[in-house]
């Protein structure tokens, strides 16, 4: 897997979530926290995010296997 640095709006589409439920996922330790660029600039490693999203999907599979 070829490993990218991705900017919030990247982010924010591929997860499917608003800035502030990305926010609020990082503030409770369950979505990667991203990378500091800068004073102003932050970017989540690429990998960091299709592992959190395969994550999901498996813990979805598993709850409706259990149904």
């Amino acid at each position: 897997m070829d490993s990218k640095l991705l900017r919030l709006p990247r982010v924010l589409e591929r997860v499917g979530y608003k800035k502030t439920q990305v926010y609020e996922l990082i503030r409770r330790r369950e979505f990667p926290a991203g990378y500091k660029l800068g004073r102003r600039a932050v970017a989540w490693n690429s990998e960091d995010i299709d592992r959190w999203i395969h994550e999901r999907i498996a813990a979805s599979r598993d709850a409706g296997a259990t149904k």
